[in-house]
């Protein structure tokens, strides 16, 4: 089992910036694909970024590239999320996942955007953007 747990969230201002930590425990994560994931009132909860073991492949939503960074450090068995320039839209309960199938170890397919591929779940962080 893994258990992964969020932290870096918080209330921030308009263009300001937060690192968001997805910290593991239970098992090594390091060949795992990892994504990040949120959800806003009333709304469906959606891929945010995703990065294979190796860190070599990495995949955003549309709305986030160029702000947002996906990061992990194995040794560390975390992965990060560096959100700059936040916008009000931003704003909502961010959770990682962890997909241990070695099918999708390689790069981050359509299917790595889709929370089913992910066995492990954080319990979420609210990031709030006021404006």
């Amino acid at each position: 089992q893994v258990q992964l747990v969020e932290s870096g969230g918080g209330l921030v201002q308009v263009g300001g910036s937060l690192r968001l930590s997805c910290a593991a425990s239970g098992r090594s994560i390091s060949m795992y694909t990892m994504g990040w994931f949120r959800q806003a009132p009333g709304k469906e909860r959606e891929f945010v970024a995703g990065i294979t073991w190796s860190g070599g492949n990495t995949d955003y939503l549309d709305s986030v590239k160029g702000r947002f960074t996906i990061s992990r450090d194995n040794a560390k068995n975390t992965v990060y999320l560096q959100m700059n320039s936040l916008k009000p839209e931003d704003t909502a309960v961010y959770s990682c996942a962890a997909d241990p199938d070695p099918r999708r170890r390689l790069t981050i397919s359509q299917s790595s955007r889709n929370a089913y591929a992910y066995d492990y779940w954080g319990q979420g962080i609210q990031v709030t953007v006021s404006s």
